[in-house]
C-alpha cells in the first residue's frame, strides 16, 4: 500500500528543502506543488511565471487528485510538497487517504520574504488560516496532528526528522540529512523565481534570519497571523535525540 504524504506549508518556508530531504530516500517519489496551476486559475492571483505555470500543469483539481495524488507510483512512499493557500475550491476527501504534515514558520519571517513577490500580501497568502483548518480537521478525526516548525527542523534536523519518520511509521534514513546542491528534475517550472537559496544548499542550514522591522502596512497581517501560528506551534515536534 502506498503511503501518500502531503506536506502542507506556507510560502517562504523550507518546504523545498524538506522535499529534497525526502527525495534522497530510495523508497520515495517527490512531487512539487501539484495544485499550483489550479490555484492560479481559481484565485486569479498574479505570481511570477503565471502563464508558464498554467501551461505546465493541469489546472483542474479533480484531474490533479485523480492523475497525480491518487496515481500509481513505483515507490512505496510519495511526498507531495503542497502550499496551503493552493487549497481552494477543492474536494478535500482525498486527504483522508493521505498522511498530512503541517510545516509552519514564524509569520514575521514569512511576511518579510513573501511580500517581495506579493506586495499586497494578506494572511490568506501565507496559509496559516488553512493550516489551522487542517489542524482542526485532523483533531476532529481523532488523530494526532504532525506539525513541524521550521525553526526546530533547522536547529536539530536529525532529531526532528527521526520524530517525523516515527509519526509517519517509516524508518528514518541518514540520507535525508543532505543532498547535492542545484536544481532537481522534480522542481516545478516556478523554481527559477523561488528556489535560488535552496539550490545553493546541501542540507538544513540554521542561519540567522533577517529580523528588520516589517513595513507598517503589514502589522495587521502579522497580528492576525501570529495568533494562528501560536495555535499550531503547540503541536510542533520537539525531536528524538
Amino acid at each position: 500500500m502506498t503511503l501518500r504524504i502531503n506536506c502542507w506549508s506556507g510560502p517562504r518556508n523550507i518546504s523545498t528543502a524538506l522535499m529534497y530531504s525526502f527525495r534522497e530516500r530510495k523508497d520515495t517519489t517527490v512531487v512539487d506543488e501539484p495544485f499550483y496551476a489550479h490555484y492560479l486559475r481559481v484565485s486569479g492571483r498574479e505570481h511570477p511565471g503565471y502563464q508558464e505555470i498554467l501551461v505546465s500543469q493541469d489546472q483542474h483539481s479533480e484531474q490533479v487528485v485523480q492523475n497525480v495524488i491518487q496515481s500509481e507510483y513505483s515507490t512505496p512512499v510519495v511526498f507531495f510538497k503542497q502550499m496551503c493557500h493552493h487549497l481552494v475550491e477543492i474536494d478535500l476527501s482525498f486527504l483522508d487517504n493521505c498522511s498530512n504534515i503541517l510545516l509552519i514558520r514564524e509569520p514575521s519571517l514569512v511576511i518579510r520574504s513573501h511580500a517581495k513577490n506579493v506586495p499586497d500580501l494578506k494572511v490568506s497568502d501565507i496559509g496559516l488560516d488553512v493550516q489551522n483548518f487542517l489542524l482542526n480537521r485532523i483533531l476532529e478525526s481523532g488523530e494526532m496532528p504532525v506539525v513541524i516548525d521550521s525553526a526546530n527542523l533547522l536547529m536539530k534536523p536529525e532529531a526532528i526528522l527521526k520524530e517525523l519518520c516515527q509519526q509517519l511509521e517509516i524508518a528514518f534514513d541518514d540520507s535525508m540529512l543532505s543532498w547535492e546542491p542545484g536544481a532537481k528534475p522534480e522542481d516545478g517550472i516556478w523554481a527559477q523565481h523561488w528556489y535560488k537559496n535552496t539550490h545553493e544548499s546541501s542540507g538544513f542550514s540554521n542561519q540567522e534570519p533577517n529580523r528588520d522591522p516589517l513595513p507598517e502596512k503589514f502589522l495587521p497581517v502579522l497580528e492576525e497571523a501570529t495568533v494562528l501560528y501560536e495555535n499550531l506551534k503547540k503541536y510542533a515536534c520537539e525531536g528524538i535525540e
